[in-house]
């Protein structure tokens, strides 16, 4: 079974309220309490009151909502009080690491986004402290959706510049674009299409692709570590132990 989530910054959920009924999460990304401060990460007026609007109408029709803010530089001190805040409220909280596309390859799927001096992470010790206060809150709140080894390896990210997972794209996770080409990851160039994929998935080529993507420290992009950490039999059956509190969420539907 696929865990189906829909990301949405507030602009377009509360307009596919019956669509969205079928779907397993939808997405909130809300990157601080305080308005005008939400409003400039984003460069859109009113944005958060549009996102809290459609968190507040999608609990009421009993959707599952959640709250994912972006982890940076600007919102790093933050993130204890937006996990708290809307965790009080029943609203369960993940999380998305500020992240850029460091690749230079021209021909890479597509492109997510430039490093923004203001949002690039600094205060690594900051980073490390939040860490450890998530692994510690979640010993009591099982609305905070991400796994002790996901934290554990962003702290000796920051901590030790020590990535403790190897990229497991084209193996445990893999990208699609609107055209239906595929690549391990969207940094790469397309390996194949989704009509060729069945044939390709035990190839040679993709053997070898793997291997190169397995030693690949280009990104950190949070989804991919997870991915990466959890993606297989094992690391699904490790955040069944982490989560089966949250069990309800996901056989809901």
């Amino acid at each position: 079974q696929f865990i189906t989530t829909v990301y949405d910054n507030g602009s377009m959920a509360v307009k596919k309220i019956e669509a969205l009924r079928n779907v397993d999460f939808v997405a909130i990304s809300i990157d601080s309490l305080d308005e005008a401060k939400h409003d400039y990460i984003k460069d859109v007026p009113g944005a958060w009151k549009r996102a809290m609007n459609t968190v507040e109408t999608l609990k009421k029709e009993k959707i599952n909502v959640c709250v994912t803010p972006t982890i940076s530089q600007f919102n790093l001190y933050e993130i204890i009080d937006i996990t708290k805040y809307f965790t009080n409220k029943g609203i369960p909280v993940w999380y998305c690491l500020y992240s850029y596309d460091q690749s230079t390859d021209v021909n890479q799927l597509f492109r997510i986004g430039k490093s923004n001096d203001e949002f690039v992470i600094k205060n690594k010790q900051a980073m490390v402290k939040l860490c450890n206060a998530l692994i510690e809150m979640r010993k009591n709140n099982n609305k905070i959706l991400i796994t002790d080894k996901v934290l554990k390896a962003l702290r000796s990210l920051f901590s030790e510049e020590q990535r403790v997972w190897n990229c497991q794209a084209l193996k445990n996770f893999l990208v699609i674009d609107h055209s239906g080409r595929i690549a391990g990851c969207h940094n790469q160039n397309f390996a194949t299409t989704i009509f060729d994929l069945p044939k390709m998935w035990n190839s040679k080529k993709f053997s070898s692709l793997r291997k190169t993507y397995n030693t690949c420290t280009q990104c950190n992009y949070l989804c991919y570590i997870a991915y990466s950490l959890h993606g297989s039999p094992y690391g699904n059956l490790l955040i069944a132990k982490d989560h089966w509190k949250n069990a309800k969420l996901f056989l809901s539907k």
